[in-house]
């Protein structure tokens, strides 16, 4: 099960599909499947990983993400043995990699691959049933067990209509399905995925981090890499950032994709907020701020989700915002805080108090302008009234002068109040 259900987050997750809890308590009793310890490893003569730890204990998904080059397939390749290290150690089951015969890791730990497309025109059951090789001797065929587990797997990963197809003849995302399927026969205690769901459509993409997210739940531990920020965040109980072959950082989603961490590692502004319907972190990428665009202080008099959706749009566009009043509980709130914004917020329902309107009135006389989204209450009317109406920015507000806009054209009609001000506007703020 995804944490869309109710599920406790990364701090004891409950991945509920198979009825067992895999708490905290239980995760840190047992002993880590995957590891890495100071590993480091170089290749054509260049460091690729510096120094990496982690651990992966059952009952946990763990996700790996980062930008390209990151280091983040290697790392994979150097835990199930496919490379030498140049210092460190990997583990799988409780013993180093370097000291298990191949066979014996392949019985510990399966590998995803990204794409591996078969020179030979196997079929789909084939493929699946190579799954099976470290469990046999070198000259014996498949038995009942074999059987079973091949079945089983392929049904779990919906490819058993194309039990008979040449595994080249079916699209990418299919034969993505039919990797996880052998690395299923395959009867590990862990998992090693690269990019589980390049290739695939979004109902897939789900379907099988769903599927992962049982098997977790069974008792195997997952390790995966993951390009899509916020499916690692809805799925993975702990995550860690990959930046230049080092780990930068490690832990639960909402403690480790943060708009600097997204900063650091990816190059690349974003706005971090709280996903409505899965309350796990969401990552929206950003453009970077245009080259003597105008950046300035707007202070936002609003509540709800259109005062929200207006904060989001203004600090997107560079520019420093501010809200208030706001509820403390309130969805402009919620976006003001995720954005990095200053709000002004009183408790629910107890309306704005002298402390509260005197603090947003001073933001507002210090913005460049004021956007004021719908009819203010009295205190909210006080703070607009703070600043003269040639700074005033309405959006679906009648009752006061100002420039009159649509929530679409925000960003814009900001920027000519902050170029027709009589002081220069205040520059300088970075976002994300």
């Amino acid at each position: 099960m995804s944490r869309t259900d109710g599920e406790v987050g990364p701090s004891g997750t409950d991945h509920s599909g198979s009825g067992t809890d895999h708490s905290d308590a239980d995760r840190s009793v047992a002993s880590p499947v995957i590891g890495a310890e100071g590993l480091t490893v170089s290749l054509g003569g260049v460091e690729v990983l510096s120094g990496v730890d982690l651990e992966v204990r059952p009952g946990e998904l763990v996700g790996l993400v980062g930008p390209n080059g990151a280091g983040k397939t290697t790392l994979l390749r150097a835990l199930r043995g496919s490379l030498d290290l140049d210092a460190g150690t990997a583990s799988v089951g409780g013993d180093t990699v370097a000291g298990l015969p191949a066979k014996e890791i392949a019985r510990r730990v399966a590998s995803v691959p990204q794409d591996a497309t078969p020179s030979f025109e196997f079929t789909v059951e084939q493929v699946v049933e190579m799954g099976r090789t470290p469990h046999r001797s070198r000259f014996s065929g498949p038995d009942a067990t074999d059987a079973a587990a091949v079945e089983e797997a392929m049904d779990r990963t919906a490819v058993a209509q194309f039990a008979d197809r040449p595994v080249t003849a079916v699209s990418g995302g299919e034969r993505q399905r039919v990797l996880l399927a052998r690395a299923l026969a395959q009867s590990t205690p862990a998992l090693l995925l690269d990019e589980p769901t390049a290739g695939l459509d979004v109902n897939h993409a789900v379907r099988t981090l769903e599927l992962v997210s049982e098997l977790v739940a069974e008792g195997k531990a997952a390790l995966a890499a993951i390009h899509d920020l916020d499916l690692a965040a809805r799925y993975c109980d702990r995550i860690v950032v990959l930046s230049d072959g080092a780990v930068l950082a490690a832990g639960p989603p909402e403690e480790v994709l943060t708009r600097g961490s997204i900063r650091e590692a990816f190059d690349a502004r974003a706005a971090v907020t709280e996903d409505a319907t899965t309350g796990a972190p969401r990552v929206t990428p950003l453009p970077d701020l245009r080259e003597g665009a105008p950046t300035a202080r707007v202070h936002v008099v609003g509540t709800g989700t259109r005062a929200a959706t207006v904060l989001g749009r203004l600090a997107a566009a560079g520019h420093a915002v501010s809200l208030g009043v706001a509820p403390s509980g309130d969805a402009a709130a919620a976006t003001a805080r995720e954005v990095g914004a200053e709000p002004v917020l009183v408790p629910a329902f107890a309306g704005v108090n002298d402390d509260a309107r005197e603090a947003a009135a001073e933001r507002a006389e210090g913005a460049d302008a004021v956007v004021v989204v719908g009819e203010p209450a009295a205190g909210n009317r006080a703070v607009a009234e703070t600043v003269p109406p040639a700074r005033r920015v309405l959006v679906d507000c009648g009752s006061l002068d100002g420039a009159a806009v649509g929530d679409g054209d925000v960003v814009e009609t900001v920027g000519e109040v902050v170029a027709d001000a009589d002081e220069n506007p205040v520059g300088g703020f970075r976002f994300g």
